[in-house]
């Protein structure tokens, strides 16, 4: 497995940014096809709107009259006129060339394209007929728009000495790539959330395959100890059935009570290993349940306090108790419950050094009793602190070299206060001591 888990990670990386470059290649290649595809469909438009333009303005010509006033050579009625060539200004207005330029472009699918324009004379220095409002200021933006110059050809007509007019449609889109981008933007959107899932699926994988493997290692850990744990009280208790055979002890009654009541200790201490990992086991299967009773809190601790002497005076320690709750009626788990706080004492006296002292502390608000379990004893690193409540997880104990579970206990008390609607907080100082904070509901048995 440590062999294999960076390959993966390796492989799954290699394919990811993979999968990325050749995204950014794909669009890079689209863009270049869009932009093309947006000339042409442009460039057709504008063809569509200049050839029928050019249909329509050779209709015939417009009669310019010319009259003297005063003396008269001829009559007034005799026509005399010059003819020209009617330009697009004469026959359209503005609004009729933009929406001829909108419908065309609607045709090609361009139904939100923004564009400006303007129609030229026949002059060789494409002197302006007629534009759109904000032609000037869009075809000033020489880097950003792209312009299109389509010639206008009448249709062969009536002219003067032979010349038609000869103008020219000029269309600007402005921001062209933008809009270009704009017209890929679900093809974008769909691409980014497809890569954004791909990208999420590769973090839940690694993270789970890390979480499986610190799991793996953990639950190791713990068959290991466990089976240290079980080992030595088998080993003792079958030492002392052998000493129970020997004639010497059979014959001491002494000796005999000894090393029965040593059977009896070492079963006392496997039947309650084996009772902690059927509780953690309840408790991953969800099957865990409360028989709630009225119980007085203060008893309980004190109680505790009675049965941790012995291994207090081990430690030189004492246990204080400042009982400062009115009442003490709560309505929990007796059970359960008494376990918790006999953990959390347990603990206070396996990490902890010489002249040992716990304070048991209550308090009763509104809403809630509050329990405390403090402790001088060797404090916690900022790690344990965030991982105290895990399962399996075993406080780095340094010198300490005879603390001995399997890492459930103090899930457990997380376990049993989170089914009692409480919270457990924990506050630790390397060194210097832990403080566990209990909050219990008050109205939990009305529920």
């Amino acid at each position: 497995m440590k062999r294999v888990f960076p390959i993966i990670i390796v492989l799954i990386s290699l394919s990811l940014i993979g999968i990325i470059i050749i995204q950014i290649n794909w669009f890079k290649n689209q863009l270049v096809i869009q932009q093309e595809r947006f000339n042409d469909k442009v460039e057709k438009a504008g063809t569509d709107v200049a050839e029928d333009l050019s249909k329509n303005i050779v209709s015939g010509g417009i009669k310019l009259g010319a009259r003297r006033p005063g003396f008269q050579l001829l009559p007034n009625d005799l026509p005399f006129s010059i003819s020209r060539m009617p330009t697009i200004s004469d026959r359209y207005t503005i609004a009729d060339i933009q929406d001829k330029l909108v419908k065309a472009f609607g045709k090609e699918g361009l139904e939100n394209l923004h564009f400006e324009f303007a129609v030229t004379s026949n002059s060789a220095d494409f002197l302006i007929e007629m534009q759109s409002e904000h032609f000037d200021k869009e075809s000033a933006d020489s880097l950003h728009f792209r312009q299109y110059v389509i010639p206008i050809n009448p249709e062969t007509g009536p002219s003067l000495n032979g010349l038609l007019p000869f103008e020219h449609l000029f269309i600007v889109v402005p921001h062209f790539k933008v809009q270009v981008w704009q017209s890929l933007t679900w093809m974008i959107v769909f691409s980014a959330l497809f890569t954004v899932i791909i990208i999420a699926a590769f973090y839940i994988t690694v993270k789970t395959m890390l979480s499986q493997k610190k799991m793996s290692e953990i639950k190791s850990d713990f068959i290991n100890n466990m089976t240290h744990e079980f080992k030595t009280p088998l080993a003792t208790i079958s030492l002392a059935v052998d000493a129970l055979k020997n004639e010497k002890v059979i014959n001491d009654k002494t000796k005999w009570q000894y090393f029965n009541n040593i059977i009896k200790d070492e079963n006392k201490r496997m039947n309650k290993h084996v009772e902690t990992i059927l509780q953690a086991a309840l408790m991953e299967k969800q099957e865990f349940r409360l028989n709630l009773v009225p119980v007085h809190i203060h008893e309980i601790l004190a109680q505790i306090a009675d049965n941790y002497q012995l291994q207090l005076q081990e430690k030189n320690g004492r246990i204080e108790l400042l009982l400062n709750a009115a009442n003490d009626t709560v309505t929990v788990d007796e059970v359960h419950f008494t376990n918790i706080l006999s953990n959390l004492v347990d603990n206070a006296i396996k990490y902890s050094k010489e002249n040992l002292l716990i304070k048991l502390v209550t308090h009763r608000t509104a809403k809630h009793f509050i329990i405390q379990v403090q402790d001088n004893g060797i404090g916690m690193s900022k790690e344990t602190v965030k991982r105290i409540f895990e399962k399996f997880y075993r406080a780095h104990t340094g010198n300490l070299h005879n603390v001995k579970g399997f890492g459930l206990g103090m899930s457990y008390v997380k376990s049993v206060a989170d089914a009692h609607k409480g919270k457990i907080k924990v506050e630790s100082t390397l060194g210097k001591g832990s403080t566990f904070t209990i909050e219990v509901p008050l109205n939990l048995g009305e529920e």
